[in-house]
């Protein structure tokens, strides 16, 4: 038996949070570790210790064995739980940590090694008569080699880097045409995030379902399932929703998926969690791949067993034997997981960093559990993963869980930054959903399209903004706005028209423009003050009693679109808060020219357009190219005076787990490149200039 007294979790967010706390159910201490990123991370208000391990980029920090160590012998941990992401499925991390005399919470390094490598793993699986999709997992890795397999196997193929997880190193080919730059891609990636670049390839099986078996062990030879998991809504290969069990499956469908996952883990004599995971098409299933750490997705099977997952690999890595066997692990009513992430989803669901606003999600709400690790006035830093918060719905049926998740995300206030809230509504209310008809092709075939921010959500940006800059005209320095919005510098407007660069006429109404970008469409709103001192009752939460509060009225152009709007004012914290005829409430907040406004039924972001610049693009020959977003610059694939043709990738720049390229717009001249591979950029910062041809 290893004893266990502290344990280092070698992770961040969420999932720090979540182990820590069980940890300290144990009666155990836990120590966090962080970087300059995020000194004021969530999760370190939970850890009983907590560590400084470098910089924010994961490979100077998180992915850094050596750094890992010695925050663990700096805290005197005798053991460090990975959690999942960055060092959990390292072997040579495990290797480490056991000649260092720390335990480590998961799988033996032979296990890993065995399941780490996609190619190994399906070799080893085919020998144990796991049934496999088909493909190529040699080690032969030129492009020849791989051309060559992926004609044999037949498109649409998928590639898939070997050491890969959570949707890395991942892409869908088409045709031969598109497999060049795909394994290029990939391989990037790979490299990047797992430090390994071999690539496999597998036929890509079309309307399939991805269904995963949980499995545990222990060191005495005990291997149990605790059920299946459907996690077959995705996008860009990243599981979005996920429940338990997989709707629709027949008995013996079922039976015969646990018992090859379970046959599957010992073959490679398995122990603490693991994840056999499967694609299931027809009454057929193939193994994919075994993911050898807990899963993002561990909490729909803590919901429908009623066991603590965390909890038996803590126990599970002290030597004990696990707490209950095969025929003592029931399955009770049904669960399903959304996860909450930061991205825009009028910028094509680019993840967004920054400070979080208000930030209330319904905590204690019964069926619904909510995992997170940010709160609120917390930074999301632009280095990891996109993930704010999982909300958990259960209940004794399917369309009990659904019911509750929807109503735990319609009364989610998140302030600051865009999520993709609004999407995961749409995916749990369509109809294919709820019938649970679905398969891997939901998202491409029934996601919704983003619609253009609705003008009353402009207007309020837009008078919001003005209150901000203090120079909504007509208002007189006294009012309480400015004790909302005032920035602490300064005693508030003159009372002089003549002093606001607002647009006031003689003899006009009190008038000014703000023109915002949502993403999809750039409009200039024009707010004409109409009266003072109303008086407007607010209800900003459903359990709160409505109160009265001072409003102001606003006349709203929106693109020669006209409507009346009036605005109430808080003091309880620095946001702002509004209802026009349909009673619906708004929350807003400030992250410098981003504006976010959050309704009922509608999220927006907006960035501040200064009218007076130039407009990106606007150099010569429109080629100024700027980071989309703050990131690390993760390939150039040019050089200043090279040509290149239109739609050519120039740089790349990786955050928060994705990759974006940034594209020639038009044929011409690279005259500038003011980046290279592995720096830090901001968004908008410019990366290329390219002149076109004259």
């Amino acid at each position: 038996m290893s004893e266990i007294k502290r344990i280092l979790v070698a992770n961040r967010g969420e999932i720090a949070v979540r182990i820590m706390r069980t940890v300290r159910a144990m009666g155990l201490e836990s120590v966090g570790v962080f970087t300059d990123a995020d000194g004021r991370a969530f999760h370190l208000d939970v850890a009983t210790h907590k560590v400084e391990i470098g910089t924010g980029p994961a490979v100077s920090s998180y992915l850094s064995i050596e750094r890992i160590l010695a925050a663990a012998r700096k805290s005197g941990a005798d053991a460090i739980h990975p959690g999942y992401g960055f060092l959990s499925e390292n072997a040579d991390f495990a290797q480490a940590c056991a000649a260092e005399g720390i335990v480590f919470i998961g799988p033996s390094p032979d296990a890993i090694r065995a399941m780490g490598s996609k190619s190994e793993a399906k070799a080893l699986m085919e020998k144990a008569g796991v049934p496999l999709v088909p493909g190529y997992h040699a080690s032969e890795q030129s492009d020849a080699a791989l051309a060559q397999a992926a004609q044999a196997i037949g498109f649409p193929i998928m590639v898939k880097a070997s050491a890969g997880g959570g949707g890395r190193g991942m892409r869908i080919v088409h045709g031969p045409d598109e497999l060049a730059d795909a394994l290029a891609s990939a391989r990037r990636e790979a490299r990047g995030a797992f430090g390994n670049d071999h690539l496999l390839l597998e036929r890509y099986l079309d309307r399939a379902r991805h269904i995963e078996v949980q499995v545990f062990g222990d060191r005495h030879g005990n291997l149990v399932h605790l059920f299946e998991r459907d996690c077959s809504v995705q996008r860009r290969h990243q599981k979005i929703i996920e429940e338990a069990p997989a709707p629709g499956l027949d008995g013996d469908l079922r039976k015969r998926l646990l018992e090859t996952a379970v046959t599957a883990a010992r073959a490679v004599g398995y122990t603490n969690a693991g994840t056999v995971e499967f694609m299931v098409a027809g009454d057929a299933f193939f193994f994919i791949e075994m993911n050898t750490r807990l899963q993002v997705e561990h909490p729909v099977t803590e919901a429908i067993t009623g066991i603590d997952l965390v909890e038996w690999q803590i126990r599970v890595a002290r030597g004990e034997t696990l707490p209950l066997e095969q025929k003592e692990i029931r399955c009770a009513g049904h669960a399903i997981e959304a996860r909450l992430n930061a991205e825009d989803p009028r910028r094509d669901a680019r993840p967004t960093s920054g400070r979080l606003g208000h930030y209330n999600l319904p905590y204690g709400a019964g069926t619904c559990r909510i995992d997170t690790g940010y709160a609120e006035n917390r930074v999301v830093p632009p280095f990891y993963d996109s993930l704010l918060a999982k909300l958990i719905g259960h209940g004794e049926s399917r369309d009990e869980a659904l019911d509750a998740l929807i109503r735990a995300l319609r009364s989610s206030q998140i302030e600051g930054l865009a999520t993709n809230r609004q999407l995961l509504l749409a995916i749990l209310e369509h109809p294919v959903f709820a019938a649970a008809a679905h398969d891997t092709t939901f998202i491409a075939t029934h996601a919704p399209s983003v619609p253009p921010t609705s003008d009353r959500t402009r207007a309020v940006a837009a008078v919001a903004r003005l209150l901000d800059l203090k120079c909504l005209p007509g208002v007189p320095p006294g009012h309480r706005t400015w004790r909302l919005w005032g920035r602490g510098d300064g005693p508030g407007i003159s009372a002089s028209p003549w002093a606001l660069g607002d647009g006031w006429r003689s003899g006009q109404p009190p008038s000014a423009s703000v023109c915002l970008a949502d993403g999809l469409e750039t409009c200039r709103v024009e707010v004409e003050l109409l009266k003072l001192d109303d008086r407007i009752g607010i209800t900003a939460h459903d359990d709160h009693p409505p109160v009265e509060l001072d409003a102001v009225g606003f006349r709203i152009r929106v693109d020669g679109r006209q409507r009346e709007l009036r605005i109430a004012f808080s003091d309880d914290r620095p946001n702002f808060d509004a209802e026009d005829d349909d009673g619906s409430f708004l929350g807003l907040a400030f992250a410098g020219d981003r504006l976010t406004v959050v309704t009922r039924n509608e999220d927006a972001v907006f960035e501040i357009v200064d009218l007076r610049a130039a407009p990106v693009g606007a150099t010569a020959g429109g080629g100024q190219l700027v980071a989309p977003m703050p990131g690390t610059v993760a390939a150039v694939s040019v050089s200043a005076g090279q040509q290149v043709t239109a739609g050519q990738t120039l740089v790349v720049v990786e955050a928060m787990k994705m990759e974006h390229a940034v594209k020639a717009p038009h044929d011409g001249t690279v005259s500038r490149l003011d980046c290279a591979v592995g720096d830090l950029v901001r968004e908008g910062q410019e990366l290329v200039v390219l002149e076109a041809f004259s």
